[in-house]
């Protein structure tokens, strides 16, 4: 015996507590940033980056001039809240670009200290300004409500 249709589900259609499509907070958010994403793939392409690429070297670009500590691909990961894996392979893949080192690290023999190269420095503050320029352009000045919704989004789904 079947459950009978929720919200207007036809029979045999899928269920959801959502009436409409855009009423489910998921859904519109997986929107939104796949309309961003184009548009900062569009300018990350200027300057040969994925959007992985620019976000870890601008993550330990930003790291080594704040963190109190070396910079470690542990830390890259931690920043950036990506994946240990990918992290390592995209590091490796800005490193043979020249972008940045794995250098031995101070007194942890198991880790590699993160090492922007000079190269890496420029072209991280260039692709800052364009990915900021983005931003603007799809969310707007910054003001209250778009600071409001980054402390939603920051805080709203947790550690994985």
């Amino acid at each position: 015996m079947s459950a009978a249709p929720r919200d207007g589900a036809s029979e045999g259609g899928i269920d959801s507590r959502y009436s409409e499509a855009s009423a489910s907070p998921g859904f519109v958010l997986w929107q939104v940033a796949m309309v961003w994403q184009r548009g900062v793939r569009a300018a990350l392409a200027e300057v040969d980056l994925t959007h992985a690429q620019f976000v870890l070297l601008a993550s330990a670009g930003w790291l080594e001039e704040h963190a109190s500590e070396p910079v470690t691909q542990a830390l890259v990961a931690a920043h950036a809240r990506s994946d240990a894996v990918m992290t390592s392979e995209v590091l490796r893949t800005l490193e043979r670009k020249g972008l940045l080192q794995r250098l031995p690290h101070p007194t942890d023999a198991r880790a590699r200290r993160i090492a922007l190269t000079d190269e890496g420095r420029a072209l991280a503050r260039k692709a800052v300004a364009l990915v900021e320029a983005v931003d603007a352009a799809f969310f707007g000045s910054p003001g209250p409500e778009l600071r409001a919704l980054a402390g939603i989004l920051c805080t709203g789904g947790g550690e994985e």
